[in-house]
């Protein structure tokens, strides 16, 4: 299965990824994005400027207004495109 970075806020999406199997860890710091193939964010940290650093060349989903059912489908979905 996938190796999924979750934002600490998001427990339940992380319960959620594991008990389909996924490996989860959980997002401190950008480095911890390293070697994921999918990150989960609360999109909080959008960033206003217009500027980023890319800290993953893995997929980002944004967990805002989703449940965690629809969060592992958007994963999951993405995933499989992405193969």
């Amino acid at each position: 299965m996938a190796r999924i970075g979750v934002e600490q806020s998001l427990s339940n999406v992380e319960s959620a990824l594991q008990e389909r199997g996924h490996e989860v860890v959980s997002l401190h710091q950008e480095q911890d994005a390293q070697g994921c193939d999918c990150c989960v964010t609360t999109g909080l940290d959008n960033n206003v400027m217009g500027m980023s650093d890319t800290a993953t060349q893995g997929l980002v989903v944004e967990a805002e207004g989703l449940s965690a059912e629809e969060v592992c489908n958007e994963v999951e979905d993405r995933l499989h495109r992405k193969e």
